[in-house]
């Protein structure tokens, strides 16, 4: 791969897509509208682009769950890319709940026009019947647990378990449908496989965990040089290869094993793990297309 990332092979089959859909298929006559929650730190490999098709003339809510884990900056030309398409957006961080309380106010937003149409048809007291949908580990079962303010949902969704599309009242005025978080995304692209690891979506042992990081070393230099400055102590070179990076990082921080080798691999797992514990600051992995960025 060009620009210093090494290719990394994904060997990933999840199960149950074909299932998953059909039961969205078939439920998508019965709510007025979909929410999609999404990652905000990786905002293209959290979602399946499958949805786009299945939920085609539906009023669509996105939530970047985690905006509190991503780049503000980043979040921004995000929600910006969202709207073009015509989508409602909504950050929140489902963990504090930070953000859920305007979920409501947001689908009400989404649905005008729905709700105009029930009111001219003396339906206005019709509860509102919004689909959520979203792949494992987005924090959908959590989002889903705030706004209802219990434990409706299943939390911990774990790739291949199956279970029923699940009701949930909110209140008099809005219903909300659970679906199974076996949507997984697609794989086609390697960039896909690779930051859901990162984030810790899929497990590393899917992939080779130092090229991973090495990779990871690529993407901070590219975007956030003064993450490598400040951790890790060194400027980071421009020409140099992700696997250089990660062998300065572990110069740096004195990982060596017997011979003066230096443990490359303790550095990789040091470093995804202080990422994943938000030691590297707010970091967004993905970025909109260019024509976005105005």
């Amino acid at each position: 791969m060009s620009n210093g990332y090494e290719k990394i092979s994904i060997q990933w089959f999840p199960g149950h897509m074909t299932k998953a859909e059909r039961m969205i298929e078939e439920n998508m006559k019965l709510v007025d509208g979909v929410c999609e929650i999404i990652d905000a730190r990786i905002p293209f490999a959290s979602r399946n682009p499958d949805i786009d098709r299945l939920a085609a003339g539906k009023p669509r809510l996105v939530v970047l769950n985690r905006a509190d884990q991503a780049d503000p900056e980043a979040t921004k030309l995000w929600q910006a890319y969202f709207k073009k398409q015509g989508w409602y957006v909504l950050e929140t961080d489902a963990k504090t709940g930070k953000g859920v309380n305007r979920f409501a106010g947001a689908v009400r937003a989404a649905l005008k026009d729905k709700i105009a149409y029930y009111e001219e048809k003396g339906q206005g007291n019709r509860p509102l019947r919004i689909m959520v949908v979203g792949i494992p580990n987005v924090g959908k079962s959590t989002f889903i647990n705030k706004v209802a303010k219990r434990k409706a949902a299943i939390a911990g969704d774990k790739p291949g378990v199956t279970r029923g599309k699940q009701w949930i009242k909110i209140d008099n005025t809005l219903d909300l449908l659970d679906t199974p978080g076996i949507l997984w995304p697609k794989f086609d692209d390697e960039n896909v496989g690779q930051v859901l690891a990162l984030t810790g979506a899929v497990k590393d042992d899917i992939l080779d965990r130092e090229t991973l990081a090495a990779n990871f070393m690529v993407r901070l230099r590219d975007h956030y040089p003064m993450v490598i400055e400040q951790r890790y102590k060194f400027k980071p070179d421009p020409e140099a290869s992700g696997y250089d990076l990660l062998c300065a990082a572990a110069r740096k921080r004195g990982f060596l094993i017997s011979g003066g080798e230096l443990d490359t691999e303790r550095m990789a797992a040091i470093l995804l793990d202080e990422y994943r514990g938000g030691k590297l600051g707010r970091l967004t992995l993905e970025y909109p297309p260019v024509e976005v960025n105005v």
